[in-house]
């Protein structure tokens, strides 16, 4: 997710919990500023069969950088995000490759899935087209490489292991 504002996760109580640890970038090529987000931390998350290595965007800077600049995602990676509850909205600013995003709900089932494709970097940020969600109970959204949810057999309905709950307060 690129350039939304987002509140603030708070991850401690996760990593008292043991849930969650330090993101080690292994297979995450990028280009650009990497330096400023800080460490990210990471959590396995489960969705029927399969499994998702994932970054939690726990700070502002995470948040807005989400996965700008990177040029490869390993199959079985992604990112997931604490969002105001509602309506969601993400495009992709400076984001190289193209994704998949899934809008879950408080109790973390999914509510929908879409395809997002990298934008035109000559395109101004205010023209980028946007994917937005259809539900107004969005309280998360999880990135992945392109079609990852379909591959995996993955569909609207699904309930994410853990909770996206238990990785932090629940949204508001």
């Amino acid at each position: 997710m690129n350039n939304v504002t987002l509140s603030p996760m708070k991850i401690l109580p996760a990593m008292i919990l043991g849930l969650v640890g330090p993101l080690a970038l292994h297979g995450w090529a990028q280009t650009g500023p990497t330096d400023e987000v800080g460490p990210l931390a990471k959590v396995t998350l489960h969705i029927d069969k399969a499994s998702l290595t994932t970054a939690i965007a726990a700070t502002p800077a995470q948040e807005e950088r989400g996965l700008m600049y990177v040029t490869h995602l390993p199959d079985n990676d992604g990112m997931i995000f604490m969002l105001p509850f509602g309506r969601a909205e993400f495009w992709m600013k400076n984001t190289l490759i193209p994704l998949s995003v899934a809008f879950i709900g408080k109790d973390g089932t999914i509510l929908e899935i879409h395809d997002m494709q990298p934008g035109d970097p000559s395109v101004p940020d205010s023209q980028l087209p946007r994917t937005r969600s259809d539900s107004d109970q969005v309280a998360y959204a999880l990135e992945t490489n392109l079609h990852w949810f379909s591959l995996n057999g993955i569909k609207p309905g699904d309930k994410i292991d853990p909770p996206p709950s238990t990785l932090g307060p629940a949204p508001h």
